[in-house]
């Protein structure tokens, strides 16, 4: 039941890292980004995929260039992140209390 959340965190997670270069390292083109990252071309290219649909980077003749959405999500991060914790933590308190 909970494997397939955990396979989304993980998704994000590679999505985030690709924002964080994108950033750090704009404009930055696919095989750049693979080879600091250490991950295959195809995941890349699937993680600058949904992140320029959703707003955070778009392309440019140079490369993936960020947005101002992606500095906001930046931001913003470690709140939303805490928020996720303590939902995390009512399920196992709760979980503790039933068994």
């Amino acid at each position: 039941m909970l494997s397939k959340i955990k396979s989304e965190i993980e998704l994000v997670s590679r999505h985030l890292e690709v924002i964080r270069v994108v950033v750090e390292h704009q404009p930055i083109g696919i095989m750049r980004l693979s080879e600091i990252l250490g991950l295959p071309y195809h995941r890349v290219r699937y993680s600058l995929r949904i992140l320029e649909q959703e707003g955070y980077i778009h392309a440019s003749p140079a490369g993936a260039v960020a947005t101002p959405l992606a500095a906001d999500l930046l931001s913003s991060l470690d709140d939303e992140v805490d928020e996720l914790i303590e939902l995390l933590q009512a399920i196992r308190k709760n979980n503790s209390r039933n068994v």
